[in-house]
């Protein structure tokens, strides 16, 4: 079966990739493709649309699935009218708050929708085995680094973010301190965060962890935008035969 596939931020840096990746993807097939100020662009032969067009361009091409990697504002209004159109919603769009995630479980209530701050297995895997290292290394002092191009909006990153909360779940700390200035030792059981923003850096995300006179570090590399576009795809592939619900990259990988 061939997976019908809307792309939302089509002009974008992630949104020319998932064109790309769904081209090269021998089950999907773009049927539309748009942008808030389209000029008449083509991408990898797709017609780029207004994104004022998207309510009735999902009701009339019967896409399968939307892949969206746009803002949260605009994210959120997309996944509502794909529940109204009865079409699945997979996003990497992060940033989002309270009101906006409370938006996409309500979506979720009417269409399978899947929301990752990352669509790279390497990242999967790195969250796999974060949660164990904190077990098993309680009491050591755990600092996060992440890093990302000088465009990059949040901060820190939905996927830092998604870290940070595995890292908690599995040890015993008291808060999170964000960058250090000044006379601002190091307290017990704070975790430090830095977010990094410079250059065309794609995406690092590095766990350390300290104490006992030894060190580990957990780091994951991306090295090209594609890699998550490659995950968005295959999540949208999955999703498209799903009942309704909240989904995660995660389900995708165990399947």
């Amino acid at each position: 079966m061939t997976v019908r596939v809307g792309v939302t931020g089509a002009t974008g840096r992630m949104g020319r990739e998932v064109i790309a990746a769904a081209a090269d993807h021998a089950d999907c097939e773009v049927v539309f493709a748009v942008t808030r100020e389209p000029d008449g662009e083509t991408v990898d032969g797709i017609e780029i649309e207004s994104a004022g067009e998207f309510d009735s361009l999902v009701v009339e091409r019967e896409p399968s699935v939307v892949i969206d990697f746009t803002g949260p504002e605009s994210a959120v209004d997309y996944a509502d009218a794909c529940a109204d159109a009865g079409v699945a919603f997979v996003t990497g769009t992060t940033g989002f708050d309270d009101d906006g995630r409370e938006a996409l479980e309500s979506a979720s209530e009417e269409v399978a929708v899947l929301h990752a701050p990352n669509f790279a297995r390497g990242v999967q895997a790195l969250l796999n085995v974060v949660g164990e290292a904190v077990q098993n290394l309680p009491g050591y002092d755990v600092e996060l680094v992440e890093t990302h191009h000088n465009a990059k909006r949040d901060a820190p990153s939905g996927t830092a973010n998604r870290l940070l909360e595995e890292i908690e779940t599995n040890g015993d700390f008291t808060g999170r301190t964000h960058g250090r200035e000044g006379e601002d030792p190091r307290e017990e059981g704070e975790i430090g965060v830095h977010a990094l923003r410079a250059g065309n850096v794609t995406g690092e995300h590095e766990v350390i962890l300290a104490g006992n006179h030894e060190e580990v570090r957990l780091t994951h590399r991306a090295e090209d935008r594609g890699v998550f576009a490659a995950g968005a795809v295959d999540a949208a592939v999955w999703i498209a035969g799903q009942k309704a619900g909240d989904y995660d990259f995660a389900d995708v990988i165990s399947e």
